[in-house]
């Protein structure tokens, strides 16, 4: 069977491919988020409320934030099902090191599993509680690994584009690892009732945080304050 060599035909052809190639061939972003909420109860919201009061100083009806901050976590908890299972009760029960000053539950707004799959378990802006005299501000973004089971290339990615996606919609001036959040108890950010009130932490690390902060280079985030 001889083809039709007329160019209308030829040009048809062409603009087919292109067509589905624009649909199959080219690259996606597959960045998104999966809504997987903890249970946010009217108990939460007054011991958040009462949290927002007694350790940081500030007197409001909702337990909200202004975003001004993105506080990177790891869980040292293996897989996301038993980390929910932690975040969601609305009290804490087995930290003494944390029930004294406050029974409101540890929690995040978000948490990345190790192929990099982003779940929000908190609207953006609700209060969590995840790191001492910064809560009020920051935005939690916690990672299943350790110590042991360091961060993937999944979740370097995952957290990259999520600091991007929230700088877009808030004034983000600070991407910070957890264990750097001391580093900003001389400042005017710091807001924290207890002077004795601290924890150790090492997560996520500065390896982890230099890799990521070299990937949000062009966004021009604001240096954290040294001790």
């Amino acid at each position: 069977m001889k083809l039709n060599s007329h160019p209308l035909h030829w040009h048809r052809i062409t603009l087919l491919i292109l067509l589905l190639c624009q649909g199959a061939c080219s690259p996606k972003s597959t960045f998104r988020i999966i809504e997987k909420p903890i249970t946010w109860t009217s108990e939460r919201e007054a011991l958040s409320v009462k949290y927002l009061k007694e350790r940081h100083g500030i007197d409001q009806e909702t337990a909200s934030i202004d975003p001004k901050m993105v506080v990177i976590h790891w869980t040292a908890i293996h897989t996301i099902e038993v980390t929910f299972d932690v975040f969601d009760p609305p009290t804490l029960e087995g930290r003494d090191d944390l029930t004294g000053a406050s029974l409101l539950n540890v929690s995040s707004q978000f948490l990345i599993d190790r192929d990099g799959t982003i779940f929000r378990l908190l609207p953006d802006t609700t209060f969590a509680r995840h790191t001492i005299g910064l809560n009020y501000l920051a935005i939690g973004v916690e990672n299943i690994g350790s110590d042991k089971m360091p961060l993937t290339k999944q979740q370097l990615k995952a957290n990259e584009e999520l600091v991007r996606y929230l700088k877009r919609k808030y004034d983000i001036e600070y991407v910070i690892g957890h264990h750097e959040y001391q580093n900003f108890q001389a400042t005017e950010l710091w807001k924290e009732a207890d002077p004795d009130y601290r924890t150790i932490k090492t997560d996520p690390g500065d390896a982890f945080m230099k890799k990521l902060r070299k990937n949000l280079e062009d966004l021009n985030l604001k240096s954290i304050p040294t001790l």
